[in-house]
């Protein structure tokens, strides 16, 4: 056995079905390129059985650190919710422009990931911790950038997603201000997460990530209300504890990559210098996914721009049913990410066959499980809404919106996975033209119309949000069948 192949087993993802295939030709891939995708026989020496254990094996980890992650913003939203409905606007209006100003970084990490994932394929151990050793350079650099903005332009920041009141735009200004600090340990985080996710490695990321959602949740119990001595911050205390929960996922994060014997490992020895070239590959797949989340940022701020038109207890209650329809990505999310890194790897091993094999086998999983959140959502709404505020309009009115979130799970989970797919083999222009048509030609335009014209309040709301998601996983399923993304680019040495 390989000095390669006995690191790739120590504590890595090894996706054994992958490596029972011969490394494909140039002769292959010329014949398999002109294919359409469609389902097909697993090759000679892989088991339908093994397919699903590399998927689960990805996902299940991945799973846990979002369901866990999203839980905690539950929690978050619950603990503040007893402050009453201007603590729950204030805390959401200053989430959105955290998430723009964590676009960048973000973005580039769809590049490291799939850039990774090839290298993983490839056997190129070496170009995956380069690749890994860029990535931190590059989201360092921007990291500092969105602090900067973040900490001079608050204010306008907040104004953008206009606030309901005066009290929700102050509790939004102090939100913001605290989460600012913490965005350069969040964003290597991020970057540590996205790379061994890339090998396959997930189950490392859910224990380091899991940590820092238990701190948070303890700060947010001493500091929102000010237990056992400890000051009460209310909404400054429940930014202050993400921060520190952040901070310490940072640091384990950190640790874990710099231990020897890793497939993925940060050596102080080897050169920081930004490498142009690799930066550049990392961009190219990097930069259309930015120009998505910027996209869906944009859009998401005029939809919430009408949404809060409808007052604050609407606003509220859409705050309470976005987090939870945020529950349910976790399982389409985490699908997605072994999808992304099964078929990077797949791709690296120059055998696009088994890139759309796994993405077939991981839509399965994603449906059953889909079909359950359905029934969940459907037959409990009232109840989980009610875990987050006991006014009854606030209830009766997340129950119904409950039913929009039901009905758009099968098809939300197969648009992650199979998106998911194509950004490992980075395709991810396409998904940016796609999410720019659902979320600004489709999405906002309804909403208005659905609001300021037809006055159908939040149900009209979640009516374009549907339209959005239906047309969204059309397009994508449509992209993906075309088969465009097997002739993709993509240099990792």
């Amino acid at each position: 056995m390989s000095e390669l192949s006995e690191r790739e087993r120590s504590g890595m993802a090894d996706t054994m079905q992958l490596e029972a295939v011969e490394i494909g030709t140039d002769e292959f891939l010329k014949e398999y390129s002109t294919k359409r995708s469609k389902t097909k026989a697993v090759p000679e020496g892989v088991s339908t059985r093994g397919i699903y254990r590399d998927i689960v094996h990805i996902a299940w980890p991945t799973l846990i650190e979002l369901t866990l992650a999203q839980l905690t913003s539950m929690f978050d939203l619950m603990m503040v919710g007893n402050l009453g409905q201007t603590a729950i606007a204030a805390v959401s209006i200053a989430t959105q422009p955290k998430f723009i100003l964590n676009t960048v970084f973000a973005s580039m990490n769809v590049g490291a990931t799939a850039l990774v994932a090839r290298c993983k394929g490839a056997h190129e151990q070496e170009r995956a911790n380069h690749f890994m050793r860029q990535a931190l350079v590059l989201n360092l650099f921007f990291a500092v950038i969105s602090m900067v903005v973040g900490l001079v332009f608050t204010g306008p920041l907040i104004n953008l997603m206009k606030p309901p009141s005066e009290a929700t735009f102050v509790g939004g200004v102090s939100y913001l201000r605290i989460q600012m600090y913490g965005i350069m340990p969040l964003a290597l985080t991020f970057t540590i997460t996205a790379v061994l996710r890339g090998v396959g490695n997930s189950k490392t990321a859910m224990m380091y990530n899991l940590v820092a959602n238990v701190i948070n949740i303890i700060g947010n119990f001493l500091l929102i209300e000010g237990r056992f001595g400890f000051p009460r911050l209310e909404v400054e205390g429940a930014s202050i504890a993400t921060v520190i929960g952040q901070s310490v996922a940072f640091v384990i994060a950190l640790i874990v990559i710099l231990r020897p014997g890793q497939y993925l490992r940060l050596s102080f020895r080897k050169s920081f210098r930004p490498d142009f070239t690799s930066m550049a590959e990392i961009a190219k797949i990097g930069i259309p996914a930015m120009f998505e989340n910027v996209i869906m940022r944009v859009a998401v701020i005029i939809y919430t721009r009408a949404v809060t038109s409808l007052g604050e207890m609407n606003y509220a209650t859409h705050t309470i049913c976005m987090n939870i329809q945020a529950l349910s990505f976790m399982t389409g999310q985490a699908f997605a990410t072994s999808a992304t890194s099964l078929m990077g790897q797949s791709l690296g091993r120059r055998r696009p066959d088994m890139g759309e094999i796994y993405t077939t086998y991981t839509r399965r999983l994603g449906l059953l499980v889909a079909i359950l959140l359905m029934l969940v959502f459907f037959f409990f709404g009232e109840q989980i809404v009610s875990l987050y505020n006991d006014s009854t309009e606030i209830v009766k009115a997340g129950g119904q919106i409950l039913m929009f979130v039901a009905f758009m799970q099968p098809f939300q989970s197969s648009q992650f996975i199979i998106a998911g797919g194509l950004r490992g083999a980075g395709d991810t222009r396409s998904i940016a033209i796609i999410v720019m048509i659902t979320t600004l030609g489709v999405r906002t335009c309804l909403a208005a119309l659905a609001i300021y014209v037809l006055n159908w309040g939040l149900p009209g709301a979640w009516i374009a949000l549907v339209a959005d998601q239906l047309l969204r996983s059309l397009l994508v399923l449509l992209r993906y069948n075309s088969g465009k993304w097997k002739t993709i680019k993509v240099k990792i040495a």
